[in-house]
């Protein structure tokens, strides 16, 4: 079966205890506590900001350079967390998979819930650095919704790949700084869209994160129109991303508490 709903849904406790586990854990005696939430996409719009707004003097699209940078850091820290956090969840839990039954898929599933906490938090500020600058949302923010589930398909449909090859090669674990770092620069956080010639524009669009990113600037800044090309290139490939990811830790799963 492809995927089994039914058990899902009957494991739900289950999921929800591994939720709040992973939100607790993060959070358990930590002084700054949910200020972590910011403070990684604050740290990185100073330093961007700096090297990349003043230094390079990228285009930003004719809004102020530190909005349009944390604008796309909020989404972009959400699915690199997601992808790092749900990619050790096998790893890190091989003494549950390896004693007891349950459906796996619920481990790198709750993580990609839990971060959800973190990307609201962050969210709050971008809306306070918005007031700062004295930039209204347009009205397509309501598309934000949608925006969010695509950025959540594709960090599920990745982190299921690479959750399901980390437990068996535990090279992957290793290498994901280094990857998450090169897909970053694949995507659209220190740089507009608008830079990249336009015969490039569906391929570069094959990554679900441009028209998220793009998405994001275009519903809260206004800086330029909705990207619907991009985004209905990067839904598609979210889709497969996440069907793949999918058929393909089913089809590992049989094998996680023998390699565990």
């Amino acid at each position: 079966m492809f995927i089994d709903f039914r058990e899902l849904y009957q494991y739900r406790d289950l999921f929800r205890f591994l939720v709040w586990r992973s939100i607790k854990t993060r959070y358990a005696q930590s002084v700054i506590g949910i200020g972590w939430a910011v403070i990684q996409p604050v740290f990185s719009m100073i330093v961007f900001t700096i090297i990349f707004g003043n230094l390079a003097k990228i285009s930003s699209d004719g809004v102020p350079y530190a909005v349009f940078t944390l604008t796309a850091l909020v989404p972009w820290t959400y699915f690199s967390n997601s992808l790092s956090e749900s990619a050790g969840s096998l790893v890190n839990n091989t003494s549950m998979i390896s004693k007891v039954y349950f459906p796996r898929l619920v481990l790198p599933l709750s993580a990609v819930i839990a971060k959800l906490l973190d990307f609201f938090i962050a969210m709050l500020l971008v809306f306070g650095l918005m007031a700062y600058f004295r930039i209204a949302p347009t009205w397509n923010v309501v598309f934000l919704p949608l925006l969010v589930v695509l950025m959540m398909s594709a960090a599920a449909g990745l982190g299921a790949w690479l959750t399901a090859l980390a437990i068996q090669y535990r090279d992957v674990k290793h290498a994901m700084g280094f990857v998450v770092q090169l897909l970053m620069y694949a995507a659209p956080v220190v740089y507009p869209a608008s830079l990249i010639p336009d015969r490039y524009r569906l391929v570069y669009a094959l990554n679900p994160m441009v028209g998220v990113i793009e998405g994001f600037r275009a519903a809260l800044l206004g800086s330029r129109a909705m990207p619907w090309d991009l985004i209905g290139v990067g839904a598609a490939s979210a889709v497969v991303l996440l069907l793949s990811g999918l058929m393909y830790f089913r089809s590992r799963e049989r094998l996680f508490a023998d390699v565990a």
